[in-house]
């Protein structure tokens, strides 16, 4: 800075700055609040229809959450302002502290061209008045003084620029809207940039010289600053594409102390790779922040990596494909939809390309001297779409996105109609063969790809619950949970041979449960009274429900879900009919309660019609000899417990918000107690029916399951009507009755439907 600009500075324009960004950001938290507790707070409990239900309310969530991006990013440059102003008034202060010390010693700073500045004697001893003796000074004071202004003169240097720098960098984060990039002041933001700098560089050294204590650092600041949107993308941009895939390749070869076995040092090579393990987790979160900056440096970043896929990557022959490298690295964080999507689109034209349309798995083949680009124990990384679907299951519109998309077109398939990339993944591809990290085969791909299908038929990530601002589901996730309903029915085996996927199968059957009451009750999908969905509906008929049910019944995780979905739905949906009796039969003729006994006594008939099919595949688990028993169900239903207890309950949150109901009275406390109940009953033998016999004891006794499905339906009838300050005693002993009828439907239709897939057992 120059020595003119930092004396005679004035602050005024600063802090008028500072002055206009505060008031700003005033009014943006007034406006984010308002956004938050009224503008989307309305549109979650509005009963929406039609495009509304999904374009509408979606629109209005994102702009609920602009408005927070906004004050983020106002109060931001706000504090940087601020933080700026407040360290240059101080340089200020300290450069005329110095120079009036200075006028003691008789010296004397001045300006000189371009900006720099000279130390002299201020008055010469000659020219001193009469009787005047100017302060003496040497040359020791002469240096000290300069010294010390070219120091002010450097730190508001630093100061002015780095303000800029970082002002600049999170402005240019995106191209439309705002960043959520938060820093309480400029050296915070400041410092975020240096050390993405400084650890970038650190990662662009030769692999072969890094230490193990540079891997510990570079773990331990991408800890620190995954997070940090300015860091991310910074680190990134100055790594670059191919910097990126080049230091993980690196890292991971077996010249630079990866265990193979011909490695002379196994137990210093098994010291090395224990720091991969969190050095991975941490650079992928980092990549996937800062996939979601705008950059002009991130745009190139995004577009050279996709370049970059099908070309060999690592090693001194070249180990790995760019694609398999990448993907490695995509397990963790949230990456941008639309580099996920065009990612995709390469990632699966290559392989058909180089796969002959997938009938090739050695191409993803993992050989035992090959090194491993994972390190999260579930596979060595070689199959490229394992970590892909990963990314996917963390990013619901880019998953139904991909799911949607044509692997082959009629032409090429060589028949009447398109391959979709749901029906080769799901159905056709051959998942080359991989290993853990003990050695034993490896069921990551599928898993993985089973949780991507979660992600993209729920609209949130896998493993997580929706929540109030979850929005409906869309008409392309709808077609989808059709696809996979349809396929499981079509061949049970696509589930019952890969068991660890029946979790997520079973989250979309019980977040789909509107849907699938709709399916069951005959004549009763084009009665939205019954059964309302917001959003699009799934059409799922009832030989497929019954199949995939009945299939999900023989998996604990896959029966917890759909049990614990079912119980909350029901209880939930009976508190509306009796808050709303009008809802299913609007006839005159017809009483408040006669209207409001046959919508309880149809969601009862449902209701056990579901568990009935459930349970007669749990009892056929218990009866085999190799399937899972009571201790593995019960323990499931355990774990699933902790979202059944949560204010937006699995099968009312998604799809189902609409349970306000036109008066826009809001329903979900209920679920929440009565499903703890019931699941704690039936997990823990606990619960006694009024026969003294343990609900859900004995799995493998049907005729005990039948019975304390007839209690839970009871129980679910009489919290509703407690909740609605309504109860109804007879309509509870109606609900009984329907339960029983449906109960009865589901033993009936398990056989009927199962016909040609092997005789059922576990029947009465």
């Amino acid at each position: 800075m120059d020595f003119d600009a930092l004396y005679n500075a004035g602050f005024d324009a600063l802090d008028s700055a500072v002055d206009d960004w505060s008031r700003l950001v005033r009014n943006l938290t007034s406006l984010e609040k308002d956004a938050r507790n009224g503008l989307q707070a309305q549109a979650n409990r509005a009963d929406w229809s039609g495009i509304n239900a999904t374009v509408s309310r979606q629109f209005v969530g994102k702009t609920a959450g602009e408005f927070a991006d906004a004050r983020t990013q106002a109060s931001s440059i706000r504090n940087i302002l601020r933080d700026t102003a407040g360290e240059l008034r101080s340089q200020q202060r300290k450069l005329k502290d110095a120079i009036e010390r200075g006028a003691k010693n008789n010296l004397t700073v001045t300006q000189t061209g371009g900006g720099g500045f000279t130390v002299t004697m201020r008055v010469h001893p000659d020219r001193a008045g009469r009787g005047s003796t100017p302060p003496d000074h040497g040359e020791a004071e002469v240096t000290r003084l300069r010294d010390e202004v070219q120091d002010i003169l450097e730190a508001a240097t630093r100061s002015d620029d780095s303000a800029g720098e970082v002002l600049r960098a999170l402005v240019n984060q995106s191209k439309h809207g705002f960043s959520g990039a938060s820093y309480g002041d400029r050296d915070s933001a400041a410092k975020a940039v240096r050390e993405a700098d400084a650890l970038a560089r650190l990662a662009a050294r030769e692999p072969g010289s890094l230490s193990n204590g540079d891997l510990d650092r570079l773990s331990a600041g991408l800890k620190r600053y995954h997070g940090d949107e300015l860091f991310a993308a910074r680190f990134a941009a100055e790594l670059g594409a191919k910097g990126t895939l080049e230091f993980w390749a690196g890292v991971n070869a077996p010249e630079h102390g990866i265990t193979t076995p011909s490695d002379p040092n196994p137990a210093l090579a098994r010291e090395r790779e224990k720091r991969f393990g969190d050095l991975q987790q941490y650079l992928g979160m980092t990549l996937a922040n800062a996939t979601q900056s705008d950059s002009a440096a991130m745009t190139d970043w995004k577009r050279d990596m996709l370049q970059l896929g099908d070309q060999p990557v690592g090693g001194r022959q070249g180990f790995h494909q760019g694609f398999q490298v990448m993907s490695s690295l995509m397990r963790s964080g949230d990456y941008d939809d639309r580099f996920l999507q065009q990612y995709g689109e390469r990632l699966v034209a290559f392989e058909k390309k180089h796969g002959e349309d997938g009938k090739a798995p050695h191409l993803w083949q993992h050989l035992g001297h090959d090194p491993r680009l994972n390190h999260t124990g579930t596979d060595a990384g070689a199959d490229p779409f394992t970590g892909f679907m990963k990314a996917l299951a963390n990013s619901p519109d880019a998953a139904t996105s991909f799911f949607g998309d044509t692997f082959q077109t009629a032409s090429e398939a060589g028949k009447g109609t398109s391959v979709s990339n749901f029906d080769y993944f799901f159905e056709t591809r051959d998942w080359p063969h991989d290993v853990d990290d003990a050695g034993k085969s490896s069921t990551a791909g599928r898993d993985m790809m089973a949780q991507a299908l979660e992600a993209a038929v729920t609209g949130h990530p896998a493993g997580e619950l929706p929540t109030a601002d979850t929005p409906p589901h869309t008409k392309e996730q709808a077609k989808l949970m059709e696809q996979v309903v349809s396929s499981l029915s079509e061949e049970p085996k696509r589930l019952l041979d890969h068991r660890y996927t029946a979790d997520s199968v079973g989250q979309m059957m019980a977040e789909y449960m509107p849907d699938v009451h709709r399916g069951l009750g005959p004549g009763q999908s084009s009665d939205p009274g019954l059964y309302p969905v917001a959003g699009t509906a799934a059409s799922l008929s009832q030989q497929d429900l019954t199949r995939v049910l009945y299939s999900l019944g023989q998996v604990p995780e896959g029966y917890a879900s759909v049990l614990a979905g079912q119980q909350s739905y029901t209880a939930n949906l009976m508190e509306y009919h009796f808050r709303n009796p009008d809802a299913h039969v609007n006839d005159a003729n017809f009483k408040d309660m006669e209207k409001l006994k046959t919508s309880i006594e149809a969601v009862a008939s449902t209701a056990g019609e579901i568990q009935g099919t459930t349970s007669a595949g749990r009892a056929y688990a218990s009866e085999d000899a190799a399937g899972a028993k009571d201790a593995q169900f019960n323990s499931a239903i355990d774990k699933t417990k902790a979202w059944a207890t949560t204010g937006v309950s699995i099968g009312i949150g998604i799809g189902a918000s609409y349970i306000a109901g036109p008066a826009g009275i809001a329903v979900g406390g209920l679920a929440g107690g009565i499903t703890n109940e019931l699941l704690s009953g039936i997990s823990q033998g606990s619960l006694r029916d009024s026969t003294d016999q343990a609900v859900f004891r004995r799995g493998e006794q049907l005729d005990e399951t039948e019975q304390s499905t007839y209690k839970t339906i009871e129980m679910a009838a009489r919290g509703a009507g407690e909740a609605a300050g309504n109860r109804s005693p007879h309509i509870e002993v109606s609900a009984v009755s329907a339960a029983e009828k449906g109960f009865g439907s589901a033993q009936d239709n398990v056989k009927r439907h199962l016909e040609g897939l092997g005789k059922p057992t576990g029947m009465k």
